[in-house]
């Protein structure tokens, strides 16, 4: 009987195989059309938006207050 020591080239494929899916699989997750990267751009839009919507209530607000006196 021979002394068998390391990897196989089968176990070598097999683990490469692996991680080339993984590595498809977290690439879509971040780049897709729901990806984290596309989510987190539109919550940046909507966080301006509602930032700006917010400026206007609050300069609304203080004219209502200084020409109500």
């Amino acid at each position: 009987m021979r002394d068998i020591r390391g990897i196989t080239l089968i176990a070598l494929a097999i683990t490469i195989i692996i991680l080339l899916i993984l590595a498809g699989i977290t690439i879509l997750t971040l780049t897709g059309e729901n990806g984290l990267l596309n989510k987190a751009k539109t919550a940046g839009e909507r966080n301006k938006y509602v930032t700006a919507e917010e400026k206007v209530k609050l300069a609304v607000m203080s004219s209502i207050g200084t020409n109500g006196e």
